[in-house]
């Protein structure tokens, strides 16, 4: 058993001569997907699974509406996590969106929500998977446990919303699982990470490319959910609520998550992420990027208070500004200097004419 075996591992790495370990970015990119994004993955099915037995010991009275509401915060988080590694299916067919409908300007969440309440009052997970992408996920679920009209505290409320609450929790988790499942299928993007060329992938530089691309969306996007609310877009007018998670006043530590997870992507495990595949000459950028980080994440760290307080006065506001500005560092840098030294032609960015 054992000559064979070496003979078809060499001529396998004969035939995908990208994937030897001669070839850094195969290298790399391999282990970012096995190291970093596969396990941010599988965290995220944990969270949601929780999050589904929660609502439903919630709404049989075994649960406290603090403890749904800490199991929320938690499927929340690790969904921020995957904001960076936002690669593969559920990057397609609006999946993200089934996950949270963010920016909502026009109150859709509340609306669509107090509509199906009143129309299918006990509605399940699959039907639930045929309606709206807006009232299908954590955004929805935030808004029941959190949003003063709702008022799930008092125990008619309660009754009226939890069908939709053990939907939600049931969707959320069926989603999860069956984005993981891809991922560890056959052809999945685990395999089109690993192995080149695939379907996905002509070779090893484009998957590099493609992870690089989303991490700069990425960064963009934790602009855009800072930027707004602070009303960059609004002449300076603060628009409290366009936080994307303003009614639990998590916004901040939701930022704060994404921007950790995307440092995993830069540094990666036993130094294979992107910083690895930069050459010895190119240390000073690396260095620039790893201080980017750190005074981002610092910022984030060093405050105690919410959105919606920093945005209350000056000082606050003076704090925002600065965490803007961190991120915007860390943006720009991956999407200028960073793109440049790996060879990447960045084009088409999924935040593009928003």
């Amino acid at each position: 058993m054992f000559r064979p075996k070496l003979l078809f591992t060499s001529l396998a790495a004969l035939a995908l001569g990208a994937c030897s370990p001669q070839d850094p970015q195969a290298v790399t990119s391999a282990a970012i997907a096995k190291q970093v994004i596969l396990p941010t993955y599988s965290r995220w099915v944990e969270a949601d699974r929780q999050l589904a037995v929660s609502a439903l010991a919630y709404c049989q009275g075994k649960e406290s509406l603090d403890t749904a509401r800490a199991d929320f915060l938690h499927a929340q988080k690790a969904w921020a996590e995957l904001q960076p590694l936002l690669i593969g299916p559920l990057a397609e067919g609006n999946r993200a969106w089934q996950v949270q409908f963010w920016p909502d300007k026009k109150n859709l969440v509340g609306r669509q929500v107090e509509q199906l309440v009143a129309s299918q009052p006990q509605i399940d997970g699959a039907t639930l998977a045929k309606s709206s992408v807006v009232v299908q996920g954590l955004s929805a679920y935030e808004y029941i446990l959190y949003d003063a009209k709702t008022d799930i505290a008092d125990d008619a409320q309660k009754a009226r919303y939890c069908p939709l609450l053990m939907a939600i929790g049931d969707r959320q988790k069926a989603l999860a699982e069956e984005i993981l499942a891809s991922w560890n299928s056959t052809d999945g993007m685990l395999a089109q990470m690993t192995k080149f060329p695939n379907q996905r992938y002509a070779d090893s530089h484009e998957a590099i490319a493609d992870l690089l691309r989303v991490q700069v969306t990425a960064l963009d996007t934790l602009k855009k959910k800072l930027g707004t609310p602070m009303g960059r877009q609004t002449k300076g007018i603060p628009q409290p609520f366009q936080a994307d998670a303003w009614r639990s006043q998590s916004s901040l530590q939701s930022l704060q998550a994404s921007l950790a997870a995307a440092q995993t992507v830069w540094v990666g495990v036993d130094n294979k992420g992107l910083r690895g595949l930069l050459p010895s000459e190119q240390k000073p950028l690396a260095d620039k990027i790893d201080a980017a980080y750190a005074a981002s994440l610092k910022l984030f760290d060093s405050n105690p208070r919410t959105l919606n307080e920093l945005l209350a006065d000056d000082a606050g506001r003076q704090q925002l500004n600065d965490i803007y500005d961190s991120l915007n560092v860390v943006h720009r840098l991956h999407e200028g200097e960073l793109a440049k030294a790996l060879g990447i032609q960045l084009g088409f960015n999924a935040n593009d004419g928003d």
